[in-house]
């Protein structure tokens, strides 16, 4: 299955946006899904309802450290290697749907959506599957 297909199978099942993402790739990284349903549970509704950054780019950018940190928890030498990853991602997150914020995205205040919460997932998981090669 395409991997935004299962993106939006997984909103379609009642997932936030986060989890959409995030689960859509459990297998590439390794880690079960059940762990990252539960991780990624917070970010959903621009962070716990707080309509901040949107969840699906919560859920990109979450995958960016679980593809790219090296996990040394004595000497961590991969955060400039996963900033710069996710600086593309947010960067052209933004470029796709006009922002990275869950209320502008949904037109909360304005009235004016500028994008789906459908559409945000599938361009979060086109990000991440092409920037981070998953």
């Amino acid at each position: 299955m395409i991997k935004k297909d299962l993106a939006i199978a997984n909103h379609n099942r009642k997932y936030n946006c986060c989890q959409s993402v995030v689960c859509a790739f459990s297998d590439e990284i390794g880690i079960d899904t059940t762990i990252l349903f539960k991780a990624s549970e917070g970010f959903g509704l621009g962070m716990g309802c707080a309509k901040c950054t949107c969840g699906a780019l919560s859920g990109a950018v979450m995958l960016a450290g679980l593809k790219n940190s090296d996990g040394n928890l004595d000497t961590p030498t991969s955060k400039a290697t996963t900033y710069q990853l996710v600086e593309k991602i947010v960067l052209e997150f933004e470029k796709n749907t006009g922002s990275t914020i869950c209320k502008e995205l949904q037109g909360t205040e304005s009235g004016i959506p500028l994008c789906s919460c459908n559409d945000c997932i599938m361009i979060a998981t086109e990000l991440a599957q092409t920037i981070l090669d998953l």
